[in-house]
């Protein structure tokens, strides 16, 4: 019988370093592998698409590694996208997943009205289990 796998979306690398040691314990106790992703999306008008790779592999390889440390199996897939939400959602139902796990951004409701709400959007559409953690998180799963 195969691993179940758990896609892991974050934004950041801020995001990859406070989600690294909960994802990993989860990951653990589920024994399940680790499918890291990291939607490639420009934040703001002065970011350049090649600034917006790099902090998508810094993103990506900060968490990878640390699951992988923690003797983990952890794999990266950077995604480009516009539309956020259905490139974690294909990827996920693609890779064969059981569960999502998003980290939160911390944006503020009209941040989220503009820029549109990600983690609605996965949830209204998922066909499989998504747990959410929040910026401010800071226990253990």
């Amino acid at each position: 019988m195969s691993k179940s796998k758990v896609l892991i979306a974050v934004s950041s690398p801020w995001a990859s370093e406070k989600l690294a040691a909960p994802i990993a314990d989860l990951v653990s106790r589920l024994g399940a592998e680790a499918l890291v992703s990291h939607v490639t999306t420009m934040q703001d008008e002065d970011e350049t698409e090649n600034d917006a790779n790099i902090r998508g592999e810094q993103t990506l390889a900060l968490l990878v590694s640390q699951l992988r440390d923690a003797g983990l199996e952890a794999e990266g897939v950077m995604l480009f996208s516009d539309d956020t939400a259905k490139a974690i959602l294909k990827t996920a139902r693609a890779r064969g997943c059981t569960m999502i796990v998003l980290g939160l951004t911390g944006k503020g409701v009209l941040k989220r009205l503009i820029a549109g709400d990600v983690p609605a959007n996965i949830i209204r559409q998922a066909d499989m289990p998504v747990l959410l953690c929040p910026a401010n998180w800071t226990g253990t799963i």
